[in-house]
């Protein structure tokens, strides 16, 4: 299979990797500690085009490949994954569903302010009786006359405090099984929308991930995506799509884990000579190595697949799969070679480590992508 990027994605590509290396990296320890982004930093990550690489070209953005995607979202992952998480949750799973069914009026209101980040978006799925049973939502939108009136709770929304556009999952029948579902284009401005908790988390810090509720929030019907009671597919595919993006970070993590595991393996030095002449470095090393390739032709698999027309979601899984089961290898191969210096909160192997945890666990758990993998091998 060829993985051949434009010569312009090339470009964007390392253009990315050094703003990681050289802006982000540096700010991270104060990123991780405050759990804030600069705004500074967001605003040079927009100068760059980031918030716009899944958008059209008409919008205003760039429109990348699946590949250049996957290849900007791997050069993300070499830092923290707040910061990374900032941007996908924008042009993953926020902006997929508006440009695949998005109408035309939707489009050109929304998107040309999502290319320059001015209006950042978000999805909102998850429910307190809903995470990996998404069939369990209980938000609730009943059509009144020319407005929907949102009702519910949504918590663990990547973004969810600071977006300016939030595609939220909602019931409009009760009547016509778990799979009726609807979309909703909700701006924070509509009555009846608030923020509620700001959560806390081990990982991921800077992004801060927040319950939604909507109390008789106001919608008007023109905000709905797509057909009344067909979201149900859309939700999929939009998961779908953002997989391949979280493979990319675990990707770009395990890349820059192993370059400060050999990096450390040359310099630290006991009984006499550096660790890393030692065979059981030398191994643990060799490991790392071997399932991150592994897990990069995955991931380019699973992304080429798309741009050729020929997306599969048994590759999306393996690739998420394989992908963040990895980093969770290779965050802690990187923690050992290190030992007690790894520990310390400062250190960035730390964060990795505290980081890597979530990606086994949102857009769909470990346990789901193997669902998803078996059950496309039985139908054959």
């Amino acid at each position: 299979m060829n993985f051949t990027l434009s010569p312009e994605e090339e470009t964007l590509a390392l253009t990315v990797k050094t703003f990681v290396d050289t802006r982000v990296e540096p700010q991270m320890r104060d990123i991780d500690k405050n759990n804030h982004i600069p705004d500074a930093l967001l605003a040079e990550a927009a100068g760059l085009g980031l918030f716009g690489i899944s958008i059209p070209e008409r919008y205003g953005g760039s429109n990348l490949s699946r590949l250049g995607r996957v290849l900007v979202h791997q050069m993300l992952g070499r830092s923290g994954f707040g910061f990374a998480g900032a941007l996908a949750s924008h042009t993953g799973i926020g902006s997929d569903a508006l440009v695949a069914i998005g109408n035309e009026d939707q489009k050109s209101r929304y998107l040309p302010g999502m290319a320059t980040g001015a209006l950042r978006a978000a999805f909102a799925l998850t429910e307190p009786g809903a995470g990996s049973d998404a069939g369990g939502i209980a938000t609730f939108a009943e059509k009144r006359g020319s407005r929907y009136y949102l009702n519910g709770v949504k918590h663990f929304i990547s973004g969810g405090a600071s977006a300016g556009l939030i595609s939220v999952v909602a019931r409009t029948n009760r009547d016509r099984g778990a799979r009726e579902m609807s979309v909703f284009l909700v701006e924070p401005s509509f009555p009846g929308f608030r923020v509620g908790s700001l959560y806390e988390t081990m990982g991921s810090r800077g992004h801060p991930v927040a319950e939604l509720l909507f109390e008789e929030c106001e919608v008007p019907e023109e905000n709905r995506l797509g057909e009344e009671g067909k979201g149900w597919l859309q939700t999929t595919r939009t998961l779908m799509e953002g997989r391949p993006l979280v493979a990319a970070r675990s990707l770009g993590a395990c890349d820059r884990l192993i370059e400060i595991s050999i990096d450390y393996a040359r310099t630290r030095k006991q009984f006499g000579k550096a660790i890393g002449e030692f065979q059981g470095i030398q191994f643990l090393l060799a490991d790392m190595a071997t399932r991150t390739e592994a897990a990069r032709w995955l991931t380019y698999h699973a992304a080429t697949l798309a741009d050729e027309g020929r997306a599969s979601p048994q590759a999306v899984s393996m690739a998420k799969l394989f992908a963040s089961e990895t980093l969770a290898f290779v965050a802690d191969a990187a923690l050992q070679i290190q030992g007690g210096t790894g520990y310390i909160a400062d250190n960035p192997v730390s964060r990795f480590y505290r980081d890597a945890r979530v990606t086994r666990i949102y857009e769909g758990t470990s346990e789901i992508q193997k669902l998803i993998i078996g059950r496309a091998m039985m139908r054959g």
